[in-house]
């Protein structure tokens, strides 16, 4: 059964500097406060992966966490770059970031090979596209039955995984529903799995869209967090900060400008954390 931890106690029990972490969530439940802890804790030299980066990996990378970002697109979603992580690519600031860029389904793909325990992904994908020029791990093969040429990526695996879910029971079973994207691939392929939720529940009521529950065989930590993926929105409790997305962008073009808004709004921030009951 999972423990119920707090926040803190999770992110220092199973993320370590070096480790490689995967904080999963798309268009909604991303974990906004997990990324955050991780910054508070200081925690350095991480390869970072996420099929979509976005303002959390921005945030991370500006403090200096991320010494590699394994991704599948990364930008501020309907405003435009990532300034901090642009940064870091083009300036090495606050330290040089190592990048490898993967196609979505080729990430996908990963993840679910990961979750299977094969070494591999074969797939159609990358036809036509420049990424195996400057990417040593896509690589190509001849389908044995047919001939066809297939895509062939190494598979995800992860020392953490951290994801944002509506609900938990108190055996750890998590619910997510609304839209999922690779939370459950990304739970079974790490070695340790950290899921922060909204709310404990005796019962999950799986009822919903899309509804999917992560078993709790196969999840380390569950942390009641309210709002742990504001600024993002989680289907059912709360709404996206569409004006946070926007002001984001003036706040991460500039290195003081971004430190102090970390100072302000994390590093100061010591988030109340329910360890239920």
């Amino acid at each position: 059964m999972a423990d119920l931890l707090t926040l803190g106690d999770a992110i220092a029990r199973y993320v370590k500097p070096g480790s490689r972490v995967a904080l999963e969530g798309f268009t909604h439940l991303i974990p906004f406060a997990a990324g955050h802890e991780v910054i508070r804790q200081r925690i350095t030299n991480l390869t970072l992966i996420r099929m979509t980066p976005d303002v959390i990996y921005d945030q991370m990378i500006g403090c200096g966490c991320a010494e590699k970002l394994v991704f599948s697109w990364g930008g501020n979603p309907g405003v435009g770059s990532l300034h901090r992580l642009r940064d870091a690519v083009e300036h090495q600031w606050p330290r040089p970031l190592q990048i490898e860029e993967h196609s979505h389904a080729a990430m996908a793909h990963a993840y679910a090979a990961g979750a299977a325990g094969m070494p591999c992904a074969i797939f159609r994908g990358y036809t036509g596209s420049d990424l195996p020029r400057v990417n040593a791990n896509i690589k190509s093969l001849a389908c044995p039955f047919t001939g066809e040429t297939l895509a062939v990526v190494p598979a995800l695996t992860m020392d953490v995984a951290v994801v944002h879910a509506q609900k938990a029971d108190r055996e750890g079973n998590v619910l997510v529903s609304g839209i999922v994207g690779v939370q459950k691939e990304a739970v079974l392929a790490a070695a340790r799995a950290i899921v922060t939720v909204e709310e404990l529940v005796d019962d999950l009521e799986t009822e919903g869209t899309n509804a999917v529950v992560i078993p709790s065989w196969c999840i380390d930590a569950v942390v009641v967090t309210p709002g742990g993926a504001r600024p993002s929105y989680a289907h059912g409790y709360y709404a996206r900060d569409n004006a946070f997305y926007t002001s984001w962008d003036a706040i991460s073009r500039d290195r003081e400008v971004f430190r102090r808004w970390i100072d302000d709004n994390v590093m100061s921030v010591r988030r109340s954390e329910a360890a239920g009951s």
